[in-house]
């Protein structure tokens, strides 16, 4: 028997409400006083009028560099597609994988999880999501399960960071700028057990729903969804078509493609300087960056200028090209304002002061609660992750947390260590959900699984992970300490 038909909540509504509710929270708390950047007493400011009619284009401006990226990721997308290469390729897999698709399930959420933990792997992950979302598809699950391999794989790295320098490596920064001692060893022994018991809970909720989906026992999705998705990308692979020499040859570049992206964005300078020297003049002439030290802008360079590459080689109508770049763009318009929308959000807190106030008036009234280590890690945990939903960056949540978290804790003898990965798994969980992310909301858009359909999907899971999170910080703060 098929769904009803409902309304879904705009994405839209969902990200200007949460950018008004901060701006309430500025006038309820203008006036008080923290601790600024350079150690002077600064006081919250309430947003004003012209902050929120400009938030979306103060958000827009912030997150120049991700929008550059998503339009040229979206020509890229858009010309690969053209070329039919895609399509006739992931039917191919499908038909060889037959039986054995939760296996890929499990290899490809490895993966994305070793790039979390490596490097944050987070923006750069867009691209896969609707390339997943058809292939999973087409193995008879549904756009879910696509979009929660990327992101849940992805993102439970994230959670255990270990040599990450936009988490692990930004809050042992920023500790160690206010003269307190961070001991590696332990933050990455932290991580690892983070991220496998992270990876392997989420691997077995997906792969379990999986199964239900394709044992026709239901999605959850709407007969409406899932049609619209089946419109989008087909069903279950029923083509024999074989893929042409011209094709084998795209699809050669389009893996190209998102492997240099991604040995881009790997930070080889802080890993190996050999490996760092080794690439250092390799991508210079096409961006003026080195291998490893690439950024959006960067990769928007690389995948435009492989677009076109593609484009000479798989498409017949070389005409065309010009009109595949131009809609590509027009595909991604979308995504874009989403990604915009949330930044605003952040963009007001930074303003306001809101954030650097919420911090150091909840750390120093739980380090004078008089409570256990132990303790204090679970109600730090709990206050991060609320901080998290305001600050979803990780490099801006440990700029601004470790500085004034880290001295507290190592005064009180406790393990800063512990408190850094606090600061880090408290944002990586959520990242596996905030609306204020603006890689969440792009990627369920282009997967096309509305945002609320992912929450009601993925809640017993986020709930199990919050737990399970917490517990293991728990532990090691009192262990630890």
């Amino acid at each position: 028997m098929s769904k009803k038909t409902k309304r879904s909540i705009s994405t839209f509504a969902i990200l200007l409400a949460v950018m008004l509710l901060v701006s309430i929270a500025t006038w309820l708390a203008a006036g008080k006083t923290y601790t600024g950047e350079n150690g002077e007493m600064a006081e919250v400011v309430g947003a004003s009028a012209s902050d929120i009619f400009m938030g979306p284009v103060n958000g827009f401006a912030d997150a120049s560099d991700v929008i550059t990226f998503v339009f040229c990721l979206g020509a890229f997308l858009a010309i690969v597609n053209a070329t039919g290469a895609l399509e006739t390729g992931i039917h191919t897999l499908v038909r060889k994988l037959h039986g054995k698709e939760l296996v890929l399930i499990w290899i490809l959420m490895f993966l994305f999880s070793v790039g979390g933990t490596t490097y944050g792997m987070g923006e750069e992950t867009v691209g896969f999501y609707i390339l997943l979302a058809a292939t999973m598809m087409a193995a008879g699950f549904d756009p879910i399960v696509g979009a929660a391999t990327v992101l849940l794989g992805a993102g439970t790295g994230v959670l255990g960071s270990t040599i990450n320098p936009f988490a692990t490596g930004a809050a042992v920064a920023a500790a160690t700028s206010v003269g307190v001692e961070v001991n590696m060893g332990t933050t990455y022994v932290i991580g690892i057990i983070l991220w496998l018991s992270a990876y392997l809970l989420s691997v077995l909720f997906v792969t379990a729903y999986a199964k239900k989906v394709r044992a026709n026992k239901g999605s959850i999705l709407t007969a409406a969804q899932l049609d619209e998705c089946q419109k989008a990308y087909g069903g279950k692979d029923v083509t024999t078509a074989k893929l042409t020499g011209r094709q084998k040859a795209v699809l050669w570049l389009f893996a190209l493609s998102f492997v240099v992206m991604i040995l881009g964005f790997i930070p080889w300078g802080s890993l190996s300087e050999t490996m760092y020297n080794a690439f250092s003049s390799s991508t210079t002439w096409l961006t003026g960056a080195c291998l490893g030290d690439w950024w959006f802008y960067d990769a928007a360079t690389w995948f435009l200028l492989m677009g076109i590459i593609i484009g000479i080689v798989g498409l017949e109508d070389k005409g065309q090209l010009m009109k595949l770049i131009a809609n590509g763009f027009s595909d991604m318009v979308s995504v874009n304002l989403v990604i915009a929308m949330a930044r605003a959000t952040s963009v007001i807190m930074a303003a306001t002061g809101l954030g650097t106030w919420l911090v150091e008036a909840s750390v120093t009234a739980l380090s004078q609660s008089g409570v256990s280590a132990g303790v204090f890690a679970l109600l730090d945990y709990i206050l991060h992750v609320g901080l998290s939903f305001l600050v979803p960056s990780s490099s801006g949540l440990a700029g601004l947390s470790a500085p004034i978290v880290s001295p507290i804790v190592a005064g009180m003898g406790w393990s800063v260590e512990t408190s850094i990965m606090i600061n880090v798994a408290a944002n990586g969980f959520v990242n596996l959900f905030t609306p204020t992310c603006g890689f969440i909301m792009g990627g369920l858009a282009l997967a096309r699984v509305p945002y609320e359909s992912w929450l009601k999907w993925a809640w017993k899971l986020l709930l199990t992970l919050f737990v399970v999170v917490g517990v293991v910080l728990t532990i090691a703060m009192a262990v630890l300490s």
